[in-house]
């Protein structure tokens, strides 16, 4: 098969081709050999090393200070109070106006209809000599000269009059320079902050020199330049040293001092990130009365700043709680984690779109055999108390009183009465069945563990046992409510999991030390009841986990996709507890109904980041509206009265205004007062939000606030 033309000059059944004969003495030349092609720089398919102006151009943008919850990146302040804008066709008519009046003025003046004292001034203050001269030049030059500068009096007098200079700035080229982008300049080298000056004056002038190198290169990215900033604060707080960094960033440069897991980044982002200030944008200030002129058309972000006063979000299905504010908010905390900043611990329903597992360094799947983690039912702890108080917490917290002092102290007395004597039998807690078989009170486990407890002689953990034997079937014993709740986790589902013998991989939130990021994922369908006790776990571990850590600089935090039936009076004491310790909590709900009504305002009042979505109910809006509370506001009152005419002409003139207008002359009168209305009402929130958008309240941990904002979160 001829498949490339060349087959018959090469092939045997191919003729000769006859050449002309040369000249019988020339010499023959040899062919010539092609040159060699020039080395190609990289292997055939590598794509081109990056550039990095992209880095450079974000690490130098401006981000200057702003209020809570401004997008600081090439964020442009504005004023606090919208200036007096005058309305855009009495503009421009006045300015039209005024530019007829003064062509008239000067038509007046130039054909003499005003007659000829305004050339008084250049007869005074002139010679003679300079006017009846016989130079038509000089002459000409002097009179028109005299009536230029008339023109140009009479173009300022009218000028100001029609507000020219008013139409310049908002419709000429200032406008247009307002609107295009501004090509920063570079900064100077001592305010670059891609020189990485603070590292040269400390004296790592090398170290800075190679990651000014890779960043020109583009060979760093945003999570690098947050990682090593976050390692050069542990040099000068003094937990590393400055050797061991220089090294370091001599060594891998840019990839110096990696997260546990290597990574540098994340599979894939969804929102806008910006690690300087470790904010992510979640959408658009709308340009509404309502919102403070200085927030209009802004960003709005959130950070560890804001987060650490908690987040809760209240929207029925379907606003967009988990797409536009949790896996946004997860997304940022896990980059902050792989910046060694913060330990994000994420909740929800397996399938509840909170990202890729390849994004997470662990990833517990309760209920699903191909889980590669497991959850540790007691928290890492090995104080019996302790453990009980958080698993009573989760098993029964519900149940407790829902007042702000109710608590679950019996559950976790009876929970220790058992926890406590098992541990010092066989050096660990019990699993879910066998704590199960505990509680409900046979003979045969509890025989068992007595007889133990009397081999080893440990009679005040036999006083324990014998207390809870005494209490067992009695009126009010809290012992079968907790087997019925154990119950819900002793499931076939269930059955590989909780293991306390050391056989699996448990996940602990005693993790929370490290930069670590979780997710888990718990079975919602089929087993909604064992959902809401394993969130209850999972935020009473996170809320006991975090007042014990060491190091408070790593920021803690924890998603909570649905917190249907978490709140309970001990979860919001939690709650008002993190902010101290550097850590807080993301809840979302689809009513406030799934909150006890004693626990509503409370909950409300620990939490210092409020979001209203749309599609809110009014008893529900009743509830953020009391929390926002009132303002002064200026209230303005019209009452138009109709004029009567009294004179001929009079109602002649109304007459025609009637007929110009279509309406009776009337006069206007307008009463100004001041009134204390709500920010936000009931009905506004239920029928005022458009589709897409919520109402959000800030305070930083500075306790910085920002008022109720109408935000679009589609932007």
């Amino acid at each position: 098969m001829d498949s490339d033309g060349t087959q018959d000059a090469r092939g045997t059944h191919a003729n000769s081709v006859p050449r002309p004969a040369g000249p019988p003495d020339a010499p023959v030349t040899p062919p010539e050999v092609p040159a060699a092609p020039p080395r190609p720089a990289r292997a055939p398919g590598v794509p081109p090393l990056p550039d990095g102006s992209a880095f450079l151009a974000w690490v130098r943008a401006p981000r200057p200070e702003a209020a809570p919850g401004v997008w600081r990146f090439g964020h442009r302040p504005r004023p606090e109070e919208e200036p007096a804008q005058i309305p855009a066709r009495q503009l421009l008519s006045g300015a039209v106006i005024a530019f007829l009046v003064g062509w008239l003025i000067w038509s007046l003046l130039w054909n003499g209809y005003l007659g000829g004292w305004w050339v008084l001034p250049l007869e005074l203050f002139t010679p003679d000599s300079w006017r009846h001269s016989g130079d038509r030049v000089g002459n000409a030059f002097l009179w028109y000269g005299y009536y230029t500068l008339i023109a140009f009096v009479i173009m300022i007098g009218v000028g100001r009059l029609g507000r020219w200079g008013e139409v310049w700035r908002r419709y000429g080229l200032p406008a247009w320079q307002r609107a295009a982008p501004a090509s920063e300049r570079p900064p100077a080298p001592e305010d670059d902050p891609a020189q990485w000056n603070q590292l040269r004056a400390a004296g790592a002038g090398d170290a800075a020199e190679r990651l000014a190198a890779e960043a020109r290169a583009g060979l760093m990215r945003d999570v690098d330049h947050a990682r090593i900033a976050r390692a050069w604060q542990g040099v000068r707080s003094g937990r590393h040293s400055l050797a061991t960094f220089t090294g370091a960033v001599l060594k891998d440069g840019a990839a110096a001092c990696l997260h546990p897991s290597g990574d540098r980044d994340l599979p894939g982002r969804l929102a806008r990130h910006d690690l300087v200030t470790g904010q992510v944008r979640l959408g658009t200030t709308a340009d509404d009365p309502r919102n403070p002129y200085a927030y209009r058309g802004t960003g709005l972000a959130l950070g560890p700043d804001l987060l650490g006063t908690s987040l809760l979000a209240v929207g029925p299905a379907g606003t967009g709680k988990t797409g536009g504010v949790v896996w946004p908010l997860a997304e940022s905390l896990c980059l902050h984690a792989l910046a060694g900043r913060a330990a994000v611990v994420v909740v929800g329903a397996a399938g509840a779109g909170l990202g890729p597992a390849d994004a997470y360094d662990v990833v517990v799947r309760i209920g699903n055999p191909e889980s590669v983690y497991d959850l540790d039912l007691y928290g890492g702890t090995t104080d019996p108390d302790e453990a009980a108080a958080v698993l009573a917490e989760a098993l029964v917290g519900d149940l407790a009183d829902p007042h702000p002092g109710g608590d679950s102290r019996r559950s976790t007395t009876v929970l220790a009465q058992l926890l406590g004597p098992f541990q010092a039998v066989h050096g660990r807690f019990p699993s879910v069945p066998e704590l199960r078989r505990l509680l409900d009170g046979t003979p045969g486990p509890l025989g068992a563990l007595r007889k133990a407890l009397e081999d080893t002689g440990q009679e005040s953990l036999l006083r324990e046992l014998d207390a809870r034997e005494r209490q067992s079937g009695h009126p009010g014993d809290v012992g079968g409510v907790l087997a019925d709740r154990v119950a819900l986790l002793d499931r076939p589902a269930f059955a590989g999991f909780f293991d306390t013998s050391g056989q699996s991989r448990p996940f602990s939130l005693r993790a929370l030390d490290h930069p670590v990021r979780v997710r888990i994922d718990v079975p919602a369908r089929g087993h909604a009841d064992a959902s809401r006790i394993l969130a209850r776990l999972v935020l009473a571990q996170f809320t006991a986990s975090v007042a014990v850590r060491e190091d408070r600089s790593l920021f803690a935090c924890l998603v909570l996709d649905d917190a249907t039936g978490v709140v309970t009076p001990e979860a919001v004491r939690g709650i008002q507890r993190l902010r101290s310790g550097n850590a807080g909590a993301v809840l979302t709900l689809r009513t406030l109904d799934d909150v006890p009504r004693p626990l509503r305002s409370p909950l409300l009042g620990a939490i210092g980041c409020r979001m209203a979505l749309s599609g809110l109910t009014p008893w529900d809006g009743q509830d953020f509206a009391e929390v926002w509370g009132k303002e002064w506001t200026e209230a303005r009152d019209v009452t138009d009265r109709q004029i009567i005419a009294e004179t001929p002409a009079g109602k002649a003139v109304h007459m025609l205004r009637r007929v110009i207008t279509g309406h009776a002359p009337t006069a206007r009168a307008v009463t100004v007062r001041q009134v204390e209305r709500e920010r936000w009402s009931a009905s506004e929130l239920a029928h005022g939000v458009p589709p897409g958008h919520a109402v959000l309240s800030l305070t930083n941990v500075k306790g910085e606030h920002a008022p109720p904002l109408l935000v679009d979160l589609r932007s």
